[in-house]
């Protein structure tokens, strides 16, 4: 049975540039109902949800079998400040997080740390949305994306 999805949620995810195959990093994703609604949300694309938690990753895990089944929706338990794209793993083109407090400002050093690691998980082109705007606000990664190597070399 799908579950209800609150207001500011919906909003969200209303609020993200998302396609239908776009690559979404969810960090903080607590029981998974953004996550969930991303899944159901987009056809073709991939959603890795990320949370400092192991009960967070196994309350996730136990109320999304259906959407995890699909194949476009995986969880992991990592911090963000410790976050890195697996070997074989494709970047993401966007990340959202919503109430993650390594990014509400009030921990500089982590925030540097997580802002690092996520921009070394995103396309050149990605982008951070963080709770905060109406509903979201971008967070610039400006000098801190992925370089294509190919492009570098130039």
């Amino acid at each position: 049975m799908k579950q209800k999805l609150s207001k500011r949620l919906d909003d969200i995810v209303d609020a993200l540039p998302l396609s239908d195959n776009s690559r979404v990093l969810e960090i903080g994703c607590g029981p998974g109902a953004l996550a969930r609604e991303l899944s159901r949300r987009m056809k073709n694309g991939y959603i890795l949800a990320i949370d400092r938690s192991a009960k967070a990753i196994q309350q996730a895990v136990a109320g999304s079998t259906n959407e995890m089944e699909t194949g476009n929706l995986s969880f992991r338990q990592v911090a963000v400040e410790k976050f890195e794209l697996e070997a074989d793993e494709l970047p993401f083109d966007l990340a959202v997080a919503v109430r993650v407090g390594a990014l509400d400002g009030q921990h500089p050093k982590l925030e540097k740390e997580s802002l690092e690691r996520i921009a070394k998980a995103l396309t050149k082109t990605g982008r951070l949305f963080i709770d905060g705007g109406n509903p979201l606000k971008e967070i610039p990664l400006v000098g801190m994306q992925r370089i294509d190597v190919k492009q570098a070399s130039v």
